[in-house]
């Protein structure tokens, strides 16, 4: 008789309804599995994954769907599991243990630990039996069943010290405000991780890391800029972005960036969107705006909701296989291009053969995954824009890999970002509305009564209290989109979230911010992240948040925070500067002059319109924007005191320009705005 399902099966999420039917009896985190472990003197497994995880689905296939490994799993823990992508602040903590006890991390994260949470066990991906010098499930889960028997205080004092070690971080802070020198380092810091010949930062896996790219744009040393062209196109043309149906893959598994890990994040699209975008900016190269718009159009067609949300993924594996959805045998491309086939083979690497090899037994495989060896002329770029559209629409009757359809608010509040900030610098609306539509979905289907924010929402249902990323990100695209539009209403919203993580979130004793509310579920610890990860640390991004907000409204006590905030993140970035790339795009925003900017004009005033295009022209990272209009003058001076008394000279649309805390004459035509703003000076 089939196995009816185990505790996971009234779940929503995708990765824990994947594991729904093991016979491994899963409960979720939660209270039942904890009373359980108390009264039953077991130790607790708890296995932290996600839906688009290639390594998750191996071990899943390997031992969770294996009766024998589940059943020595079942006889001598309570199992749980969690998806990583619903509960951050869970896997926060446990991977945190994981790198301290083993110095590496990643999914699946395994941890063992006491019925009341205090982790004496952890490690990744577990084969089911010994090899290659990894010990299995086989042999492991016998061996932590007698621990827990015959050494029961040696296993309870090591997890005591565990805790210990993590209550202690995150409790420390500056007495003094950042030096410039920390931007510096962290220069020197990437520069030094730079791989001059293939792009990027290390060796393999290697990973996008677009805060870091984003970073050395603005930094503005040509060394660097140049560094991250090389990347960007490094990345382009390798087999890590998708050549026939765009967006870009995890990662790459070697240096070179051929070949994937396959699965496709929203964070990652948002991210680099951005940085392509940032380049656009810095460079004016065509070829910058081309790749943001590919991914954002990747994500408008295939991972927007009919709602307006924005999906977390897509996997890597369909069919059992990784990969087997993006790659193509040369007979079948043949088959499908006739006459086109030669020249587009040659362009795009395409071999008989296959132009890569089983990343595990390093065996040709026969297939092969486009890619170029350099970016293509016009002519040869109409020809690959041709047949990349035969090819997708043979590749859409595939068997598709799973599409990860919960939506997260921290993860829509990057997407909606990098919309609103390509729509503003390429002058293309659609993209503007794009992010207000998925600004309405999040604000009306991911809040609670009180306007707090849910962190996830699927199927009409939400769960998971909001956690630090989500209003940071939320206030990050907030304002993102009030520089597309000048709608004071997103600033109004973004000082409402502001106010909720300080009351919520705020580190009254050493700064920075929790990662959870004051009023969420207690954890062994309250986690508190500054480390700039595959995501950007929520304190950073809200650190970032908080300097835009102080010069936007003129507010000291946003300021101060800022600056509070700054000194509990700067021993992180001090120790390490390449891994808080993010933080350190606060710290120099913070640091650059200040150039404020306020129009007093209509909306559709043909000089209105004049001096806003003469404003976005001028690339200085560091600059705010407002509008004041008739419709807005008052909220506008509510936010924004200092506008109270700005108006219109001589009843003519009238520019103010504040630099370095003094304001100027205004100006009353786009000519005179434009010599204001050019005497203004730019990091060089």
């Amino acid at each position: 008789m089939p196995r009816s399902g185990n505790r996971l099966t009234g779940e929503l999420s995708p990765y824990l309804l994947q594991h729904a039917h093991n016979p491994v009896d899963w409960y979720p985190w939660g209270d039942e599995a904890f009373a359980r472990a108390e009264a039953e003197d077991r130790p607790i497994f708890l296995s932290i994954g996600y839906a688009t995880c290639h390594w998750c689905h191996v071990m899943e296939r390997e031992s969770f769907e294996n009766e024998a490994i589940a059943h020595l799993l079942n006889e001598a823990f309570v199992c749980i599991k969690v998806d990583r992508e619903e509960r951050p602040d869970i896997d926060a903590i446990y991977m945190a243990v994981c790198q301290m006890m083993t110095g590496q991390g990643g999914w699946p994260l395994t941890i063992v630990m006491t019925p009341d949470r205090r982790p004496f066990y952890a490690a990744t991906y577990i084969p089911p039996a010994t090899r290659y010098g990894r010990i299995g499930m086989q042999e492991l889960v016998p061996r932590i069943e007698a621990a827990w028997r015959s050494r029961r205080n040696e296993l309870l004092d090591s997890a005591g010290q565990i805790v210990h070690v993590l209550q202690q971080q995150g409790s420390t802070k500056t007495d003094h405000p950042p030096e410039h020198d920390l931007v510096e380092a962290g220069h020197r810091d990437l520069m030094a991780q730079y791989d001059a010949r293939f792009g990027g930062f290390g060796n393999a896996p290697k990973f996008p890391t677009p805060h870091r790219l984003v970073f050395l744009l603005r930094h503005g040393c040509a060394e660097g800029i140049c560094a991250v062209e090389h990347t960007l196109e490094a990345m382009r043309r390798g087999g890590v972005f998708d050549h026939i149906g765009f967006g870009f893959h995890r990662y790459a598994t070697d240096r070179e960036w051929l070949l994937p890990h396959f699965e496709k994040m929203l964070y990652d699209q948002a991210m680099l969107a951005t940085a392509y975008a940032e380049a656009f900016l810095s460079t004016g190269k065509p070829i910058y705006r081309q790749v943001a718009e590919e991914i954002l159009g990747y994500v408008a067609r295939d991972m927007t909701s009919p709602e307006g949300g924005f999906y977390s993924a897509e996997d890597a594996d369909s069919e059992g296989e990784e990969g087997l959805f993006y790659v193509w045998d040369a007979a079948e491309m043949e088959h499908l291009l006739g006459a086109e086939y030669e020249g587009v083979a040659r362009l795009w690497n395409i071999l008989p053969e296959g132009n890569f090899n089983d990343e595990s037994t390093r065996r040709p495989t026969g297939r092969n995954i486009p890619h170029l060896d350099r970016l293509p002329d016009p002519d040869d770029a109409s020809r690959l824009a041709r047949v990349s559209e035969k090819l997708f629409e043979v590749r859409r009757r595939r068997i598709h890999p799973l599409k990860d359809t919960k939506i997260l608010a921290d993860w829509n509040g990057l997407m909606i970002a990098a919309f609103a900030m390509a729509g503003r610098v390429f002058g293309e609306p659609r993209w503007v509305q794009i992010a207000e539509r998925a600004h309405e979905f999040v604000a009306g289907n991911m809040r609670d009564p009180s306007g707090r924010l849910w962190h996830r929402y699927r199927e009409g249902h939400t769960l998971v209290s909001g956690q630090l990323q989500d209003y940071a990100f939320v206030i990050h695209s907030l304002l993102e989109l009030h520089a597309a539009t000048y709608d004071v209403g997103y600033l109004e919203d973004a000082l409402g979230y502001d106010a909720m993580l300080a009351e919520l979130f705020a580190d009254q004793t050493a700064g920075g911010y929790f990662m959870t509310a004051a009023d969420a579920e207690t954890l062994i610890v309250r986690p508190k992240e500054f480390h700039d990860g595959a995501i950007p640390s929520g304190n950073s991004v809200q650190l970032l948040n908080l300097v835009r907000l102080a010069r936007l409204t003129g507010r000291p006590e946003l300021a101060e925070r800022a600056e509070q905030c700054a000194r509990a993140i700067t021993p992180a970035v001090a120790r390490a500067p390449a891994h808080h790339a993010q933080a350190l795009v606060a710290l120099q925003f913070a640091e650059d002059e200040s150039l404020e900017i306020v129009v007093v004009g209509e909306r559709g005033d043909p000089v209105t319109e004049a001096m806003l295009g003469q404003v976005d022209a001028v690339h200085v990272p560091s600059k705010v924007v407002l509008l004041k209009c008739a419709q807005n003058g008052e909220r506008l001076a509510s936010l924004a005191p200092y506008t109270q008394g700005m108006s219109m000279v001589g009843g003519r649309p009238t520019a103010y320009v504040c630099h370095r805390f003094a304001c100027s004459q205004p100006v009353t035509t786009p000519d005179e705005l434009a010599e204001r703003l050019a005497s203004c000076p730019r990091r060089s």
